[in-house]
């Protein structure tokens, strides 16, 4: 740790990165660093493999590994769909 660089610049990226992975919005983040335009702020956004992880996770269906549809299990959608 002692070889590394910190900067200003990169207290800043950790802070916004830290608050977008707990769920603060990005325009929120944008008004806290001060950026005009929310693209500088999406550069923050960047999509880590922890986040990526997580998103995944989230989709995750046990067993066969498929999400069932639930409109398919619906009988009223089932059958207007058939009425088409």
């Amino acid at each position: 740790m002692l070889k590394k660089r910190i900067s200003p610049h990169t207290l800043r990226h950790t802070a916004a990165v830290h608050l977008l992975r707990s769920g603060v919005d990005i325009n929120t983040i944008r008004g806290w660093l001060g950026h005009v335009s929310l693209d500088t702020t999406l550069i923050y956004a960047e999509v880590d493999f922890e986040t990526k992880a997580k998103a995944l996770a989230r989709c995750n269906v046990a067993g066969t590994g498929r999400q069932v549809k639930p409109w398919k299990t619906d009988p009223g959608v089932m059958a207007f769909l058939a009425g088409l």
